[in-house]
């Protein structure tokens, strides 16, 4: 069975390049800027397997059936359905039918969410899946030309516009439960202050050199804060530990040498990766795919 997308969708998808029958994975990069990414994305046959990144991961199904299991439950994206998926989620992606299917896609990370909101929590989505009717039509228009480059007004605009549907759709509303990003349940309206100034410096510390390993001693001396309230802090503010956001900073070092050439061993060690094999578990665990069948889906 062929789904259609809806209109709007149907306006998205003249601009999705025809992944056709053949097996595979084919990616493209489009125009992004500080703290976003935009990927055009189709896949035929093998899926990606399990997986999480430590930005929100908004998209629109664009053609064919998207399946993905997240938080234990299997979902189906539809064309001219949105999916958001929360950092540090683990989930993956497989084609509903024999056509495959292709997306469109917004990485955030989620200081900006945090600046947006001016340090409340971040919002957090628990169903995935949101329908043609509850889209937003604008955040469509940032999916419509992703080569278009992002000036500050632009990635200012599209943050914001991010941040509305998440807001829009998080959990935060229901006044019982609200998650926090390890997934627990706490009570409504209970939270710390978080030190945002002193977590933004731990956090600047790590972006500035991933390859570089600092002590916890470090991040209690930079932030001025005890190491528990680092490691606490850090994953609300952020949606992942100061470790994750290493190794994510890392792998995002390894894929701009894997898109300039670089051999896979030579850009693990410049990465700061222990070995070829230590950087492909930690980009498969990262997104679905070892660092060659990515660097081929590019190609």
């Amino acid at each position: 069975m062929r789904y259609e997308p809806p209109e709007g969708g149907a306006g998205l998808r003249r601009h999705l390049r025809d992944g056709g029958d053949r097996p595979g994975h084919r990616l493209r990069f489009g125009s992004g800027a500080a703290g976003i990414e935009r990927l055009e994305a189709s896949l035929t046959g093998e899926g990606f397997a399990t997986h999480r990144h430590d930005t929100y991961a908004i998209g629109m199904t664009l053609r064919g059936v998207q399946t993905f299991r997240y938080r234990g439950e299997p979902r189906h994206c539809l064309p001219g359905e949105w999916h958001v998926l929360h950092p540090d989620e683990p989930h993956d992606g497989v084609a509903g039918t024999d056509e495959g299917f292709g997306y469109r896609i917004i990485y955030l990370d989620p200081s900006l969410v945090q600046e947006a909101l001016g340090g409340a929590p971040l919002p957090f989505v628990a169903d995935p899946v949101i329908g043609r009717r509850d889209a937003d039509p604008a955040l469509a228009a940032c999916l419509r030309d992703i080569d278009e480059p992002l000036d500050e007004a632009g990635r200012l605009t599209l943050t914001l516009r991010v941040v509305h549907m998440l807001v829009r759709h998080s959990s935060a509303r229901d006044s019982s439960v609200r998650h926090s990003f390890a997934g627990s349940a706490v009570r409504p309206g209970v939270r710390a202050p978080l030190a945002l100034e002193a977590l933004a410096r731990v956090r600047d510390l790590i972006a500035d050199d991933p390859t570089a390993r600092h002590t916890l001693a470090e991040f209690e001396q930079i932030a001025g804060l005890d190491r528990w309230t680092v490691a606490r802090q850090f994953r609300v503010a952020f949606g992942t530990s100061p470790t994750r956001f290493r190794t994510m900073r890392q792998l995002d070092l390894a894929r701009r040498l894997l898109r300039g050439g670089v051999p896979l061993a030579g850009a693990a060690q410049l990465a700061g990766f222990a070995d070829q094999a230590h950087m492909s578990r930690m980009f498969k665990r990262a997104y679905g795919l070892t660092p060659a069948k990515w660097t081929a889906a590019l190609a």
